[in-house]
């Protein structure tokens, strides 16, 4: 019989990706809609540990949260976890016009934290995916992906952006071993290995 966390957020994007890093731990993920207020920080460790406090005590049952940051290594890590603010006032294009001439060396942060019953304090998994961004938006808004970034993001070792990935090839790479761990994949294990 598989295991149920409960995953506190309104992507659904979000939830097929943690369920995809999870199938093979025996996880199911069920989707809380909760909209959860956010700090005003560029710390995505400290804007997760607000959300699934939060989200705990609303719910009161084990919850994950994630939040998630694009740096951009010529900009000084802009937009770091100003995704969301970045994308509604400048766009895509206000991006690519800012990085227009520069190295174009990225990458996406990501903290996952749980909270449950018997922890004191949340347990925090982070994790960094290094990409480049591409000179145009390539490809088309999909399902698999929770951002537009997708568009603009080419991943480290590869030529096209992540919304020029078929549904099927953007699982294997986000579920290849190759790739950095992402912190979905270091919760299911941690999960896992401590008989949750």
């Amino acid at each position: 019989m598989n295991r149920l966390i409960t995953y506190a957020t309104t992507n659904p994007g979000k939830v097929a990706s943690l369920r995809r890093h999870l199938e093979g731990y025996g996880i199911d993920v069920l989707q809380e809609p909760l909209s959860i207020p956010e700090p005003r920080s560029d710390d995505v460790r400290e804007i997760a540990e607000h959300k699934v406090r939060y989200a705990y005590g609303r719910l009161q049952r084990p919850v994950v949260v994630l939040d998630a940051g694009f740096y951009i290594d010529a900009l000084n890590g802009f937009p770091r976890a100003f995704v969301n603010f970045a994308l509604e006032t400048i766009g895509l294009d206000g991006i690519l016009k800012l990085v227009d001439g520069k190295p174009r060396a990225c990458e996406f942060r990501e903290c996952l934290a749980y909270m449950g019953g018997e922890l004191e304090t949340p347990r925090y998994f982070i994790g960094h995916v290094r990409g480049t961004i591409a000179p145009e938006k390539r490809g088309q808004k999909q399902p698999h992906l929770w951002s537009d970034l997708g568009l603009i993001y080419i991943p480290e070792n590869h030529t096209r952006t992540l919304a020029e990935l078929t549904g099927q090839e953007y699982r294997e790479w986000s579920g290849n071993k190759s790739t950095p761990e992402s912190a979905s994949r270091q919760f299911g294990e941690w999960y896992d290995s401590n008989g949750r």
